[in-house]
């Protein structure tokens, strides 16, 4: 890690480091990103691993999806974080990528930012501890120095009623918007993806389900305060519309009815 670390600050802002590599080596292929150096750091064995730590599941930076995906461990105590990354690319996205590197890319579309943002996760790197309400500040754009690498993100164990769902024209794509419910603490978490330049916590569902609101209800307020950027895939107000739909059926498929 110390070694990597000064690579970076050896070429400052024009390194990149290389995880799975699925987010960057892209960016690259179509000139988007032109690193004049990569730092590898799979060789970093230590930053592959998954620990229970009281209430808290820490995940580290290199862990592929797929080990996600059928850790006994992580369907035991935050089984969301499993059906997330099951649902993240085809097979060989999931055995390369890692969660490291998904959440230092910080791409609103990205699904595990969604969980960590909803959670109050923590990202923790060679330097400090972030919350992950401070570290997604823009599209692409987090605290991270040239030199400072994610090493590990942490999550609360949270093994209730839960439900992530992606709404997509392809079974590999990107969510064009994705909804993500957990009970936990006797209250509902809620996470939207792809509504925004960051992830999004939909706290007025949150406060509407307390209030006693049914999910029909509460998930209108999805879409409170959202300003997401249209695209080919979906205008504006589709995407909003979506939030609300898929907050609902999110609710709803995590208590068993559909």
């Amino acid at each position: 890690m110390e070694e990597a670390s000064k690579q970076l600050g050896k070429f400052g802002e024009d390194a990149k480091v290389l995880a799975g590599g699925h987010s960057l080596i892209p960016l690259m292929r179509l000139r988007l990103a032109q690193p004049t150096a990569l730092v590898d750091i799979n060789g970093i064995k230590e930053l592959d691993h998954i620990k229970e730590d009281g209430s808290k599941l820490r995940i580290g930076a290199l862990t592929r999806h797929v080990t996600l995906q059928n850790s006994n461990v992580v369907k035991d105590k935050l089984p969301l974080l499993a059906e997330v990354a099951g649902e993240v690319g085809d097979n060989q996205v999931r055995n390369m990528g890692t969660i490291g590197g998904v959440v230092a890319h910080a791409d609103a579309a990205g699904d595990y930012p969604t969980i960590a943002l909803m959670l109050d996760a923590e990202i923790v790197t060679n330097r400090r501890t972030i919350a992950a309400k401070d570290f997604f500040t823009d599209i692409f754009t987090t605290p991270l120095e040239a030199d400072e690498i994610v090493t590990e993100v942490v999550f609360p164990v949270a093994n209730g009623p839960h439900k992530y769902i992606k709404f997509r024209r392809r079974l590999f794509d990107w969510a064009i918007v994705g909804a993500a419910a957990q009970k936990m603490n006797g209250g509902w978490r809620i996470g939207l993806t792809n509504v925004g330049s960051t992830p999004v916590r939909a706290k007025a569902v949150e406060e509407a389900l307390q209030k006693g609101a049914k999910p029909e209800e509460a998930a209108q307020h999805a879409s409170d305060g959202l300003d997401p950027a249209g695209d080919l895939r979906a205008s504006p107000e589709y995407k909003k519309h979506l939030a609300r739909v898929l907050t609902k059926r999110a609710i709803n498929q995590a208590e068993g009815r559909q």
